[in-house]
Formats: structure tokens, C-alpha cells, sequence
């Protein structure tokens, strides 16, 4: 009894000395006056060995397929250090006096937080600044740095200020591959690229004036009868994704050709081919993939007189950007190019439309506030609802057209009922759908090639993104004065299934024509 008594004593001692502990470190870090942040964690144990790849995808799949998401704020910090160390130690921070305090133009105490984490990870870190920040973004409150410890990023995660912290580098399919023994999706196989060209079924396209060829797919939404009402002149739609072929002069030196007069395109790039992270040399706006080239000719290739495919908005301007390899972002080079691309679009107060046909099974912190800084600027974005790769196929919309600031399209097949295509993705986050696949021939929609006179055919939920993206462009040119808001209720109003949603295809198909009337 005198022992347990003693024993009970000491407990108390020791209870007592810890919750003044608490109380000092609590005390000392109330500061109304100053940005002030805890920058040692007092306890915490982290196994001295971090997860595998295949572990960490495990993690990532359970969630997806239990929740129908992943995001690394409601992983573990041992998951979120594990992923960190198999992604080159690069973390990718967030931060802001609350979750929508993404916009440096609008935040009077940003520098004053970004030193203050900064001086989290030096001090947890015992390292200097050189070796630490990568990068910060000109007009996002966001950083990247390199991080080693976990206790670095458990202190972070305790801070108020982070909107998010993430592996800046975790390459979740390149792990997936390695674990199936595929290739990289780097390959045209599982990433959209490819240099094909074909010869068009003659019952797939119908020739229009000059000696252009008019897709099947555009008189599903009765785009050619609109063509009477508006063409996409003074609207100019921004694309985001692998760049533009060189070799492709209609989307180059004869982008003005035929009916297609006095627009313009331009040229951009923002991803860099590099695995060392401070390098900021991009690799330049010409596309190495193929993707990016026939997201433009189904939005916006020429009218023309060569025989060739048209786009839907045909006297609509281009302004394109190189910002990934491919259209799996998976990487600190693609996000980083990605986000770069849609902070550019949303500073061009030319640019009204934003298409992306690209993204992740799971959202990005860096592309998530480049969407919401272009949509603050009044942008109206579409992105792809999700294609499937062998990588893909339990995932429903993908990211980032499952964000509320982006407008989600996929892919259907011909006829009088609604079937998604072959590979496309649905469900509740869908806004529209557009007919890009033959129920018999299982043929898509005709493209310009890659190289100047091929035609190629091209599918997906990404080819029914860049054709929304074109027939907002005839509507806001047949509306210039109206807003964002005004031309995406214009367009619900003339889909199939307006005013209340499918639980799968959203609002359904546009009627292009009743759309600019």
C-alpha cells in the first residue's frame, strides 16, 4: 500500500508538471500583435523506417475506393513523411490565414507567415535556407522546400497557418507501373500521347465550305447550324496542356485560313523536363506528346480549304500552354507547369475559356489554387470528367474537374440513350456530356494531326472538354458582353436534361444552336 501510494504520488507530480508544460508553451504562443508559430514538436515518436511505394498506394486506393477521394490532409504525418521520402524530399506548402487565402495580392500577412514557416523547418531541419526553398509562387501563397525530417512536418502540420503540405514529388503512377511491371505513363499507352494519324470513314464527317470537314460528332449538338449565329471571333480560349505541334501549320502559320480570318494564336510553355527541382528552363510551347495538338483542333482548328477537320469555335484566338509531358500530372515538374500555366491564363484578360483535359485521380494543392485564382479572375473553366488507363478505372471524376470552380465534362456514344464511351468516367460532379463515340464503328471525333495534312481521330472525356470549351466560345461571341455566370446558365438552359441534373451525365448534351440564339 505505501508503495502504490508513493507510486500514485509521483503519477500526480508528474501529471501536474506536464500540464504546466502545456500551459507555458500554450501561453507563450498567444500573440494578437505578431505572426507566431510553435516551432518544435515536444513529443511525438515516428517509426525510423518510412512505408514503401506499395504501401503508400495501398493507402491511396483504400480511400478512394471506401470514400470516393484521397487527400493528404486526412493522411497520417507517418504516411505524409513516408511519401515525402519517396518523392525526393520535396514538400509543396500551402498557407494563408484560412483556406481560401490563396491570392498574394490579397494577403496583407503573407511574407510575415512565409518566414514563420520558413523558420519551422530551418529550425527543425538545422539546415539554411539555400538548401531549403525551391520555390516560391509569384502569385499564390505557396511554397516549395525540401524536407527531411518527420518531425518537420509533424511541426508544420500543427501550425494554423498551412492550408495544405504534400509530397511535392510522390509519383503515384510511376509506382503503380513499377508494381504491375508496365511502363512508365510516360508511354502513349496509358498517358493520351500519340503521333497517329488515320483516314476518315466518309461516314464520319461531312464536307462544309471551303474543303473542310465538319466531325459527325458537331452535328450532335447542332454546331454547324450555329455556325450561322456565331464562329467564336473576339473570344479567346486558353489550353492547358502538352503544347502544340510544331509541324501542324493550321495551328500555326495558317491558323487564318479559309473562313477562319483575323485571330491569333499563341504559344507558351511552363513545364520543365528536369529532375533536379530548382531548375526553371522550360523545355518550350512545342508539343512532344500529341494530346495538346488535338485538345486545339477540336476547340478551335481553322475552317479551311485543305480537306481537313474543323474545330468548333473556327474564328476563335488560341492561346495554348506546354504544361506537362503528358496528361497524367503526376509530378513536381507537370503540377508545378500546370499550376504556372493557370496562374498565366488567369493574369491574360484576353483569355475568357480555360480547357483542360488533363489531372490526377486525387487533388493537388498547387494546381487546386491555380484553378481558384483563374476562376477569381472570371474564367470559365472546363476540365475532363476522367478517361480510363488500367491506373484509372475505380476512380470516378477525377481532379480536378471534381472541383466546384471547374465545369466537368465527359464523353457519351451515339443514340437515343445516354452510355458513357468506352473509357470515360462518370457521376455526380459531371456538368455536361458531348457524343464523341459510334455505338457500331466505335470510331471518335475527327482531328487535325500532328504533322500538316493527316487528319487522326480522337476520344475521351478529353475531346468532349476542348468541344465545351469551344461552344462557350460561340455563345460568350455571340454574347460578349455577358459574364461567366451568364454563358454557363446559357448552356445549361439548352442541355438535355436541364434544369435538374443527371445523377451520371449532369445536365447532358448542349444544344449548341438553341444556345446562341
Amino acid at each position: 500500500m505505501v508503495f502504490e501510494s508513493h507510486n500514485n504520488s509521483n503519477m500526480i507530480k508528474s501529471n501536474l508538471k506536464l500540464l504546466l508544460f502545456l500551459f507555458l508553451i500554450v501561453s507563450c504562443s498567444k500573440d494578437d500583435n505578431s505572426i507566431s508559430i510553435e516551432n518544435q514538436v515536444a513529443v511525438e515518436t515516428f517509426k525510423s523506417d518510412p512505408m514503401t511505394p506499395q504501401q503508400i498506394n495501398s493507402e491511396i486506393d483504400r480511400s478512394i475506393q471506401s470514400k470516393g477521394s484521397f487527400n493528404w490532409s486526412e493522411a497520417s504525418t507517418y504516411i505524409l513523411w513516408s511519401a515525402t521520402k519517396n518523392g525526393n524530399y520535396i514538400v509543396s506548402i500551402g498557407f494563408g490565414n484560412g483556406k481560401n487565402d490563396f491570392d498574394r495580392s490579397k494577403s496583407a500577412s503573407n511574407q510575415k507567415i512565409q518566414e514563420a514557416i520558413l523558420k519551422i523547418i530551418l529550425d527543425n531541419e538545422a539546415t539554411t535556407l539555400d538548401k531549403t526553398l525551391i520555390s516560391q509562387d509569384e502569385f499564390l501563397n505557396s511554397i516549395d522546400v525540401i524536407v527531411t525530417k518527420p518531425q518537420t512536418i509533424a511541426a508544420l502540420r500543427k501550425s494554423k497557418y498551412i492550408r495544405y503540405i504534400e509530397p511535392g514529388d510522390y509519383k503515384y503512377f510511376a509506382v503503380r507501373s513499377m508494381l504491375k511491371g508496365q511502363q512508365s505513363t510516360n508511354s502513349s499507352s496509358g498517358s493520351g500521347c500519340g503521333f497517329d494519324s488515320s483516314v476518315l470513314s466518309s461516314a464520319d464527317y461531312t464536307v462544309v465550305t471551303p474543303n473542310a470537314k465538319a466531325a459527325w460528332t458537331l452535328y450532335q449538338h447542332n454546331i454547324p447550324a450555329a455556325w450561322n449565329y456565331s464562329t467564336g471571333r473576339g473570344i479567346t480560349i486558353g489550353i492547358v496542356d502538352t503544347g502544340v505541334s510544331p509541324n501542324q501549320t493550321l495551328l500555326g502559320s495558317n491558323f487564318n485560313d479559309g473562313l477562319s480570318t483575323g485571330r491569333t494564336i499563341q504559344k507558351y510553355g511552363t513545364y520543365v523536363d528536369s529532375v533536379w527541382p530548382w531548375s526553371t528552363t522550360t523545355d518550350g510551347p512545342n508539343d512532344q506528346c500529341g494530346h495538346g495538338t488535338s485538345m486545339a483542333s477540336a476547340a478551335a482548328a481553322p475552317r479551311n480549304d485543305n480537306g481537313l477537320p474543323v474545330g468548333v469555335a473556327y474564328n476563335a484566338n488560341l492561346v495554348t500552354y506546354r504544361a506537362a509531358s503528358n496528361v497524367v500530372l503526376d509530378g513536381f515538374q507537370e503540377q508545378s507547369g500546370v499550376k504556372n500555366a493557370l496562374t498565366a491564363l488567369g493574369n491574360n484578360t484576353n483569355v475568357k475559356i480555360i480547357s483542360m483535359s488533363m489531372g490526377h485521380i486525387f487533388s493537388v494543392g498547387k494546381i487546386e489554387d491555380g484553378i481558384k485564382y483563374a476562376y477569381s479572375k472570371g474564367k470559365l473553366i472546363f476540365c475532363a470528367g476522367g478517361t480510363s488507363t488500367s491506373f484509372t478505372t475505380f476512380v470516378g471524376v477525377i481532379f480536378p474537374a471534381s472541383m466546384a470552380e471547374a465545369v466537368a465534362v465527359t464523353g457519351i456514344k451515339e443514340g437515343a440513350t445516354y452510355e458513357k464511351c468506352d473509357d470515360c468516367h462518370s457521376g455526380s460532379k459531371i456538368d455536361f456530356t458531348v457524343v464523341m463515340q459510334r455505338t457500331a464503328t466505335g470510331n471518335t471525333t475527327p482531328v487535325v494531326s500532328y504533322y500538316d495534312n493527316q487528319s487522326d481521330y480522337v476520344g475521351g472525356s478529353s475531346v468532349a472538354t476542348a468541344t465545351t470549351a469551344g461552344i462557350a466560345a460561340l455563345v460568350w461571341a455571340k454574347n460578349p458582353t455577358w459574364t461567366r455566370d451568364q454563358v454557363l446558365n446559357k448552356m445549361k438552359q439548352s442541355a438535355r436534361f436541364y434544369p435538374t441534373k443527371n445523377p451520371e451525365f449532369g445536365y447532358g448534351n448542349i444544344n449548341a444552336l438553341q444556345a446562341v440564339q
